[in-house]
């Protein structure tokens, strides 16, 4: 499978009927789709095109880089839609892609509960079109602000990995509101030093004031 940075919808449900006519309803709506037919070939893509991503991001990002939504039936064989999502859950692909779960009305209690836990919503067979697509609509802006913050998070991280560690000491008592004298007392240096250190700091973190850093310190937090 060939991703690109088209914001994608998955549809996980072993009816084909039903995967036939969503991706039908989302094209209507000019919505990319992809279907599969069970969780088990959903779990195969994801092995075939990610690494394990994780909760947090890690230094060397390999997962998901496009928004997406995940469109999940809740009662399939074998695997269930409960089941996967629990699995994407523990991976941390439910961050990133927001599960819409597909469900009967025995499956409402179920549902909510998972809602709970994560999952972005639910949608009660039969549903209404209209209102299935504006919150798949809803969740692909989620999963782009979520990969937005992922990214920029993996920026700061990377430009903190820059400092040398008397930079980073200085930094944080910067951020604290500590003024250049009393830096320079307690961590026994000159006042000249402080300045050459902090002006080093902002520039690696392409900042240009202690409050644009103690924001962006407080993006990683």
């Amino acid at each position: 499978m060939n991703f690109t940075d088209t914001p994608t919808v998955f549809i996980v449900d072993d009816d084909a009927s039903v995967r036939e006519g969503m991706a039908w309803l989302l094209r209507t709506r000019r919505l990319f789709s992809e279907s599969f037919e069970s969780a088990e070939s959903f779990l195969k893509m994801l092995e075939n095109n990610f690494q394990i991503i994780g909760s947090a991001p890690p230094a060397e990002y390999t997962g998901p880089r496009h928004a997406a939504c995940i469109l999940l039936d809740v009662r399939m064989p074998s695997m269930s839609g409960l089941a996967l999502f629990e699995h994407l859950l523990n991976k941390g692909y439910a961050h990133a892609w927001p599960v819409i779960f597909l469900t009967g009305h025995a499956d409402v209690p179920t549902a909510v509960d998972s809602v709970k836990r994560g999952a972005f919503d639910f949608c009660e067979k039969p549903f209404s079109d209209n209102a299935l697509v504006d919150r798949v609509e809803q969740a692909l802006i989620l999963s782009h602000e979520r990969l937005n913050a992922r990214t920029e998070q993996q920026r700061l991280q990377s430009q903190l990995m820059e400092l040398t560690d008397r930079e980073r000491a200085v930094m944080h008592l910067v951020v604290e509101g500590i003024p250049n004298k009393l830096i320079a007392d307690q961590l026994d240096i000159s006042v000249r030093t402080v300045e050459v250190h902090r002006a080093r700091v902002f520039y690696k973190m392409d900042v240009k004031s202690a409050v644009e850093l103690a924001n962006l310190m407080r993006a990683l937090s």
